[in-house]
């Protein structure tokens, strides 16, 4: 049964790990889809302690962002995370021009790619970032990705069984 799970928050709330938690509870072997760009070796070594903290169960999947490409039927997958999915088409649309059309071009990719990826048999579990919580930024780059971001979880969020809402690790249940 197909079922969508949304986990959200701010920095370092413990999404992550409440959705490894969830996932763990609901099968013995997980997969994890890992939706980061290595950017530099300081997040390498920030992918690799994730790693190293979920055990040999997991299955581990990195896809920066064709999601639909892999086949997860009947599985427990989580998805990590929308924020660095947004990114990937953010800088692959060429979201940074001064034309606001390449940040909605980049929502309907990833919308599409949501939707395709989502109409599998499988338990969803994503994780984003609530990044519009602070005030608005003064660069005109990163107002367009907080608005990105903040349509895509409203769309994933309004597709979703249930959305959990992570504060200082604790999970607060928002939807469902």
């Amino acid at each position: 049964m197909k079922r969508i799970i949304l986990i959200t928050g701010g920095q370092r709330s413990g999404k992550s790990q409440y959705a490894e938690q969830l996932a763990l509870s609901l099968s013995d072997t997980p997969v994890y889809l890992a939706t980061a760009h290595i950017w530099d070796e300081e997040f390498r070594q920030r992918v690799m302690r994730h790693q190293k903290r979920r055990g040999a169960n997991w299955t581990n999947i990195e896809e920066e962002k064709y999601l639909s490409h892999h086949r997860l039927d009947d599985r427990v997958v989580v998805i990590d995370c929308i924020t660095l999915w947004c990114t990937n088409f953010f800088f692959d649309s060429n979201a940074t021009a001064e034309q606001q059309p390449s940040v909605d071009d980049a929502l309907e990719q990833l919308k599409a790619e949501f939707d395709r990826f989502t109409r599998q048999e499988a338990t969803f579990i994503f994780v984003t970032n609530e990044i519009g919580c602070g005030g608005v930024s003064d660069n005109v780059i990163q107002r367009r990705f907080t608005d990105l971001e903040g349509w895509m979880n409203q769309y994933v969020a309004s597709q979703a069984d249930q959305v959990v809402w992570m504060v200082s690790g604790i999970p607060v249940i928002v939807k469902g």
